[in-house]
């Protein structure tokens, strides 16, 4: 889910809010539940969106689990990690709810989650979100669903300027010069060849410094890797599309959003994920539009997120909060969420209802994800280090200052954030 990019503000403050308490991390429970268990548990989740096929797979799991009840929260995202970080300092979190990679560790860290049981098995999954949901050698989240960024074009603007479709083995070459050619040929007309938000990095610039052969931050979560030159590589084809009236500018895409110029059709390109999908589909280009994969810098990449469902440490009911959460990592389930539409299931080749549901080549999304896909960044406290990539890197991206001398300055000050985690 796209939810990564609001990685929530309130986590800054969160690590003294929840400090204190539980650190007993456990070892997850490999025990199958009886099917007789009698018991309440509650299920938070943000999006109400989904809420038909959360429905529909707890009307599911009910068929294994009769005297299981399962009772819905649903707290708009917002609001959802305020309310869970009250909860988990006072130990009164929901037995089973939704978690994305800038909250986790966080949660993770604090021995507030229970590690996944043995019935929760990785190999199901994107090796990626596996890695985006453990912690100190233990998994805790049960993976639910992914995304990673594809490119979706407009072939009739492709069509009116005379540029050629882009190809699976396009390079950032191919791609600036085709935006850079749409943006020339129809600028009377006020069309860009691409317009990507910037507003986070999950969209644009974390793909483009990964392709480029940098790091967001190092594997262990300690240090920025801004300040490497590949990084400033990866920040500066950013600033080039920009520069050279390929794109739009940062305080025309704060303006007007990124879906808004596509579905306008005043950019021929945008950099996306597959939760554009829905709305692509209702949109009046939806005859026009197609999928290609993210052109390749040095390396082919792309950042891969997806939500998991976790269990509380905590939980009164833990027994049948695991048997909850195992039944939301199996096949079934994952079958579920394609049919109704929900969400792109993490679970492996369970995505063909998925993929049917658009004229566009949605394989392209499962293949990056198999292929070339790395861990969306995160530390303990990532919204500490997100806050400073959205006060320092527009004037990157705007020309007010070198690229490479906010980089530096960002990894400076993020380095001093992670320290203090």
């Amino acid at each position: 889910m796209r939810k990564a990019l609001l990685a929530a503000g309130a986590t800054i403050a969160a690590a003294a809010l929840l400090a204190g308490c539980s650190s007993n991390t456990g070892s997850g429970s490999d025990a199958t539940a009886d099917p007789n268990l009698s018991a309440t548990i509650s299920y938070a989740f943000w999006d109400s969106n989904q809420k038909p096929a959360m429905d529909a797979l707890i009307k599911d799991f009910n068929k294994e689990y009769p005297k299981i009840k399962v009772t819905e929260q649903i707290t708009p995202y917002q609001n959802f990690f305020t309310k869970l970080q009250t909860q988990g300092s006072s130990k009164t979190l929901p037995d089973v709810f939704w978690m994305n990679g800038p909250n986790f560790q966080l949660y993770a860290s604090n021995g507030l989650l229970e590690p996944v049981s043995s019935a929760v098995e990785p190999a199901n999954y994107p090796d990626a979100l596996n890695e985006l949901y453990s912690y100190d050698g233990k998994q805790y989240g049960a993976p639910k669903d992914f995304d990673t960024i594809g490119v979706y074009y407009n072939k009739a603007l492709f069509d009116k300027a005379g540029v050629a479709y882009p190809t699976a083995d396009w390079t950032w070459d191919d791609f600036h010069q085709k935006a850079k050619a749409i943006s020339d040929t129809l600028k009377d007309e006020g069309v860009f060849g691409v317009a990507s938000g910037l507003a986070g990095g999950q969209e644009v610039y974390y793909n483009t410094i990964l392709q480029a052969g940098g790091s967001i931050i190092s594997k262990d979560g300690k240090k920025s890797g801004y300040d490497d030159p590949k990084s400033i590589e990866g920040l500066q084809f950013v600033r080039d599309l920009i520069a050279d009236g390929s794109s739009p500018t940062p305080s025309q895409l704060s303006d007007t959003p990124q879906d808004q110029w596509f579905i306008n059709s005043k950019s021929a390109m945008f950099w996306s994920g597959t939760w554009s999908n829905a709305e692509l589909l209702a949109s009046p280009i939806k005859d026009q539009i197609a999928l290609a994969p993210l052109p390749k810098g040095e390396r082919s990449a792309t950042v891969i997120h997806g939500l998991a469902n976790v269990v509380a440490k905590d939980s009164k009911n833990k027994a049948a909060a695991i048997a909850f959460q195992n039944y939301l990592a199996g096949k079934k389930a994952a079958e579920i969420q394609a049919e109704m539409g929900a969400a792109n299931p993490a679970f492996n080749d369970t995505q063909e209802a998925f993929v049917k549901s658009a004229p566009w080549d949605l394989n392209i999304f499962l293949t990056e994800a198999n292929d070339s896909s790395y861990p969306y960044p995160i530390s303990k406290n990532t919204a500490a280090w997100n806050k400073l990539e959205g006060d320092l890197l527009p004037d990157a991206f705007d020309g007010k200052r070198p690229v490479a001398e906010v980089a530096k300055e960002l990894a400076d000050k993020m380095n001093a954030a992670l320290a203090k985690e």
